[in-house]
């Protein structure tokens, strides 16, 4: 195919939209990319190849689900919005390896589909184009479930990017980076224009990918329990670890024996939740969760 014909093209986008009347709905956060380059780059980061599986979500028109088709074995889309299902079926007919599912990814056993759908020893990548209004909900879910993948790649806000892949002691480091980079390897691999978007949102986005760890680079003796500690240490960036942890534990100790705690494992309790690694963060919270279970 020439890529003249391609979906992701102005001309071939705005005829599909025109031939099936189809609107936008902005609750969908629907924007449609209109670059095959800039998909190829995507699709080139993710690391698919000819024996892939893909898991898609929200394909839209199928202007990356065509690409994601052209270059792996097996594609399975999933597709909340009932409308663009006929569309699909007609613009992506003649791929015989993609598959269109009408569910609701946050609703979706991705796990069972990822088992009915490819082999066991087939490597499975995620890739998307994520509505921004539902990025963290989507990733928290996918990456919780353990699923069998060897990488997520998503295009999405380039803010909340930054804020996935960011550093210790950065603006853009918080509760989110730490959740996201327990589970992953995250990293910023490029940066997307508006143009390339119909129609054109209003923030700029970038493409991150997530490559799945074995484990997780610390040992936590409760997860739950250290996810929340972290959260309680970001929850007002301005004050010292010491008093957001006194506000959230308030009721169990107070402000002189949490100093003392923090103090026995060499984290002063005047540092900001900002400047602490994963692993300060995880000794932190595994002698807190010890000394209630005492």
């Amino acid at each position: 195919m020439s890529a003249n014909n391609y979906i992701a093209t102005p001309k071939r986008t705005k005829e599909i939209l025109a031939n099936y009347k189809f609107f936008f709905k902005k609750s969908l956060g629907q924007n449609f990319i209109i670059d095959a380059n800039i998909l190829k780059n995507i699709i080139d980061h993710t690391g698919i190849d000819k024996d892939s599986g893909v898991i898609e979500i929200g394909p839209g028109i199928g202007a990356l689900t065509e690409q994601l088709g052209l270059h792996a074995k097996k594609v399975l889309a999933f597709e909340i919005d009932q409308r663009l299902l006929p569309i699909l079926g007609d613009t992506l007919d003649q791929y015989e390896n993609i598959q269109f599912i009408h569910q609701d990814i946050l609703q979706a056993d991705v796990k069972a589909s990822i088992r009915d759908n490819f082999s066991e020893d087939q490597d499975v990548h995620i890739v998307a184009n994520l509505p921004y209004y539902i990025t963290t909900p989507i990733l928290t879910k996918l990456l919780q479930e353990k699923l069998p993948v060897e990488s997520i790649t998503v295009m999405i806000q380039k803010e909340v990017a930054e804020r996935m892949a960011a550093k210790p002691s950065t603006k853009a480091y918080g509760s989110l980076t730490i959740a996201i980079q327990y589970y992953t390897m995250a990293e910023v691999v490029m940066h997307v224009p508006k143009s390339v978007f119909m129609p054109q949102p209003n923030v700029d986005s970038a493409v991150l990918k997530l490559t799945i760890r074995e484990k997780p680079p610390v040992y936590v003796a409760n997860e739950k329990y250290f996810f929340s500690m972290v959260q309680a240490c970001f929850s007002q960036r301005r004050k010292t670890l010491r008093n957001n942890l006194t506000n959230y534990l308030s009721g169990e100790y107070d402000k002189e024996t949490i100093s003392m705690m923090l103090d026995n494992i060499g984290i002063d309790g005047m540092r900001r939740g900002e400047s602490l690694n994963m692993e300060e963060f995880a000794t932190l919270a595994n002698t807190f969760y010890e000394a209630k279970q005492h």
